[in-house]
């Protein structure tokens, strides 16, 4: 983004990319069950709107109206979300442990994105964030969901595939502010050319972070998946650290202990 790309542009190359990458694994993957994909299109398409266009694109116009880490906070009630889903759905009641975890992961992130450091706060800027939060929950609710038979693979791109259509759709229409340059990237540590971030984001983060994150959710379901997530604002904070030298305050350090106590306790219920 220093040389000037928007957001819009590095998620829908990184979405095209991961796309790509996944499009053959994914249908090897299926055997020649095409049937699953028939059967299956409405979850691929609603994984790729939700999971992947939504959350990023609603999370996008959010930060427009909001402080970064109040729109991330909203995302990130995201678990509470799924709790609520899988206990209205599924009569899976959660545990006192449950609702002591997801207090004491919320607590945590209150002061792991610093929050309390005030900032304005815009109703729109609100909706929009809501609406990542939704796809974030249909991430997690969709991913831990294996009735479908669908592999892992085929999901992931399947889900690019729709995401990387409606993405584009939304930059055509002007909704998806979309700038590109080229250059070289400067970390704190050391510099590369653009086309190498870009690889990283398509592949590293795009690829290989859904799939796996797909694969993880359905060993530990919706519910633990969603707060173990939540360690992704810890290991964003480790990396903005060592890539961007942004050194964690102490107030920070200490949330960052506190989501990680927080998935512990959920992980006991």
């Amino acid at each position: 983004m220093d040389l000037g790309w928007t957001a819009g542009a590095a998620t829908l190359v990184r979405v095209a990319i991961a796309a790509a990458v996944l499009l053959i694994p994914g249908i090897i993957a299926l055997r020649g069950r095409w049937e699953l994909v028939r059967r299956s299109w409405a979850t691929i398409v609603a994984y790729g709107a939700f999971a992947v266009a939504g959350a990023q694109l609603f999370y996008f116009m959010a930060v427009q109206h909001l402080p970064v880490s109040v729109a991330l906070l909203i995302e990130y009630l995201a678990p509470v979300v799924v709790v609520l889903f899988m206990w209205l759905r599924h009569g899976h009641r959660p545990t006192r442990l449950t609702l002591g975890g997801a207090g004491i992961a919320f607590a945590g992130l209150v002061l792991l994105l610093d929050v309390l450091g005030g900032g304005e706060i815009s109703i729109v800027g609100i909706l929009w964030a809501l609406g990542a939060m939704v796809g974030a929950s249909v991430y997690f609710i969709l991913s831990g969901d294996d009735s479908n038979g669908l592999p892992p693979l085929t999901l992931a791109a399947g889900g690019m595939l729709s995401a990387l259509a409606i993405l584009s759709i939304a930059a055509l229409a002007g909704v998806l502010p979309v700038t590109f340059a080229t250059g070289t990237v400067e970390f704190v540590p050391f510099a590369v050319p653009w086309w190498a971030v870009v690889l990283v984001l398509g592949i590293v983060t795009a690829s290989v972070s859904y799939v796996a994150g797909i694969a993880a959710n359905r060993r530990l379901g919706s519910r633990l998946g969603s707060f173990v997530a939540l360690t992704e604002v810890l290991a964003a904070a480790l990396f903005a650290w060592f890539l961007l030298g942004q050194v964690p305050g102490p107030m920070q350090i200490g949330g960052a202990l506190l989501v990680v106590a927080g998935v512990v306790v959920v992980k006991a219920r």
